[in-house]
């Protein structure tokens, strides 16, 4: 059968979704995709807001794309060749409440020089504090062979890893909040592989480093307005404002029952040859609890529907939006990390970056301010909450005190995945015990050293090769950094080292050599 005559209905139209709606059109395959939300983008939509003026818009946070982000990249280049719409950012420093600032700009891009330019300039790392770090465990950051790392640090936090580090505790603040709580995570309750994986990602894996860049304005008319369009010309029909409510396989494929997203009825099924569940961890759980029998009626099924069910959702977060009366000081950075600020982990200045808040500001002499606070602890008031991050803001930027918040928007969501100590395997992968359901997104296990946005992309494009390939229709194949270290055996032998002299001379006998494989 051609892949023309081939109809794959895909759940879900954020990252993942729209990957493998893209990748499966492109080799002619007919596509519908179902999206519950009024607007493209899933977790990373953005919608227009009343706001004090026409052209007002809000989002679930401040997202970077980082360079690494090559799978992420290929899906925008189909609309924008050379990324034009993205703007970069030079800096993604990080502040500590009575301590330095941390920054990631001007060092060398080629590892393992950039980190050691970071490590001298960055105040978080003194001589004192360095005297302290296990040597062999630092090296275990650089002995690394993805998927196996993974692996290896079953059962072990970030917490965990950085002790077994014994980095000074400024430095431990800079590795936690720049990494573990941009996963929405506790680094208690964050994987350690995880850490290690973002360390080699974006530290001794690459050359671009922590260096970022932004949509230019809205994620909706920069990124996902004009990929919808895009598909559209590729023959993808996009149903918006539909909850998949089941999936059922039958003789000739599978059917998935979808009905309207506010819960007005109208319930339609609709008939594919596959189905690509690209859904986050609230609404994977949901369709697969309530579609009994997917996978099959075998242990491997069971196994996998128990998997489905054990994936975790990270605790809640909330994003906070504020359009103040007066300016933001000049030298402020356009998004800063915080660290012992309360609950308020980043601060962003909009218009220095997105064209929406920029218009607005010229306009009206204001600045547009949005704050973050992460891994929200069970039981948090809202109201207390805000009054502690406008606290924390006030402290961090003290002119803000003296404006007026001219209107905010106020968003608290717990639907992103926890990232957390279980066993890597334990994981759903892209592959499903039937082949005519493939899963995506950032809560799929994934060999590769992806961050979230990034693993949605990658699973999306492996979702749809795995489809095609079996269908004999070549598939279109993703892009990673290096899977093991670019220093080659170098810090394995020089760990080796580390360890026969301490056993020769009885100094150190703790073995470090599982704070990375």
């Amino acid at each position: 059968m051609p892949a023309s005559a081939r109809h794959v209905v895909v759940v879900g139209g954020g990252i993942a979704g729209l990957t493998s709606a893209l990748a499966l059109a492109e080799r002619g395959v007919r596509v519908t995709v179902l999206e519950r939300e009024e607007r493209l983008g899933g977790r990373v939509r953005a919608w227009p807001v009343d706001g004090p003026g026409s052209d007002a818009w809000m989002s679930r946070g401040f997202h970077a794309f980082f360079r690494q982000y090559y799978n992420l990249r290929a899906v925008l280049r189909r609309t924008d060749p050379t990324l034009s719409r993205l703007r970069p950012l030079d800096d993604y420093p990080l502040v500590r409440d009575g301590g330095g600032q941390d920054s990631f700009a001007k060092i060398p891009r080629t590892p393992p020089w950039n980190l050691a330019a970071f490590v001298a300039r960055s105040p978080s790392f003194d001589l004192r504090g360095l005297a302290g770090v296990d040597v062999e465990a630092a090296l275990g950051l650089l002995d690394v062979d993805f998927p196996a790392t993974y692996t290896a640090l079953d059962g072990v936090s970030a917490a965990d890893v950085l002790d077994r580090l014994q980095f000074p505790e400024a430095a431990r603040h800079l590795a936690l909040e720049v990494f573990a709580r941009s996963f929405f995570a506790d680094p208690r309750e964050f994987s350690g592989a995880e850490l290690v994986a973002m360390f080699h990602m974006y530290f001794v894996g690459s050359a671009e480093g922590l260096l970022f860049d932004v949509p230019a304005d809205d994620y909706d008319s920069t990124l996902w307005g004009p990929l919808g369009a895009h598909l559209h010309s590729l023959g993808v029909a996009v149903h918006m404002g539909r909850s998949v409510e089941s999936v059922t396989d039958t003789a000739d494929g599978v059917s998935v029952l979808h009905t309207v997203a506010d819960g007005g009825g109208d319930s339609h099924w609709e008939q594919a040859d596959a189905v690509v569940l690209a859904l986050d961890p609230v609404g994977l759980r949901r369709v697969v609890d309530s579609s009994p029998g997917l996978g099959g009626d075998t242990p491997a099924g069971a196994a996998w529907r128990e998997s489905v069910a054990g994936i975790r959702s990270a605790p809640a977060f909330a994003v906070w939006r504020l359009w103040f009366s007066g300016l933001v000081a000049p030298e402020r950075a356009p998004f800063l990390g915080t660290s012992g600020y309360g609950p308020l982990d980043n601060i962003s200045v909009l218009e220095r970056f997105e064209g929406h808040a920029t218009r607005w500001s010229a306009e009206h002499g204001g600045s547009v301010v949005e704050l973050h606070a992460y891994a929200l602890p069970e039981g948090t008031i809202e109201s207390e909450l805000r009054d502690s991050m406008l606290h924390e803001l006030h402290r961090v930027y003290p002119e803000t005190a003296t404006m007026t918040v001219l209107h905010d928007e106020w968003v608290v969501e717990r639907d992103c995945v926890l990232v957390g100590l279980e066993p890597w395997r334990s994981r759903p992968g892209v592959r499903t015990p039937d082949s005519s359901i493939v899963l995506a997104g950032d809560a799929v296990r994934c060999d590769l050293p992806v961050a979230l946005m990034e693993r949605a992309a990658t699973t999306g494009w492996m979702a749809a090769d795995l489809l095609l390939t079996g269908w004999g229709v070549p598939g279109h194949g993703v892009w990673s950094v290096p899977m093991g270290s670019r220093l080659g055996a170098v810090p394995r032998v020089a760990r080796r080292g580390i360890r026969r002299f301490r056993a020769a001379t009885g100094s150190g006998a703790r073995s470090s050599s599982d704070a990375a494989q």
